[in-house]
């Protein structure tokens, strides 16, 4: 149930796909100091031939992020690589604090953030 503006209530339902989950998540760690990139090294092979042959966009919106939802309750795995030089559990701490802000922001229950490590920018 949500509560509209004159107090009364309006039965029904809500839900919120992987998909936005996933999105909001990438904007979350994109914020993050420390961060190079998202994805696995595939994906990232991949979103580099669709950046040549000019799909720029495609795929980035969600990659490197999966997102499991249940109602208002989310889990979230990140893949990224660090920039050169950067404290593997400071930037991984920040990624999580900020994902589960952005996320509570949009009224959702961070149930666990995870990240992965990938690679390391330059090395």
């Amino acid at each position: 149930m949500s509560e509209v503006t004159d107090g009364t209530t309006q039965a029904g339902t809500t839900t919120v796909s992987s998909e936005v989950v996933e999105k909001i998540t990438v904007a979350a760690v994109k914020a993050v100091p420390g961060v190079a990139d998202l994805g696995g090294d595939v994906a990232r092979f991949f979103n580099n031939v669709l950046d040549r042959v000019g799909l720029d966009q495609v795929g980035d919106a969600s990659r490197g992020v999966s997102a499991k939802v249940s109602g208002s309750d989310v889990t979230v795995t990140v893949v990224l690589v660090l920039e050169a030089g950067r404290v593997v559990a400071e930037v991984t701490t920040a990624v999580q604090q900020a994902v589960t802000a952005a996320l509570q922001g949009y009224g959702l229950n961070v149930l666990a953030v995870n990240v992965k490590v990938d690679d390391i920018a330059g090395v």
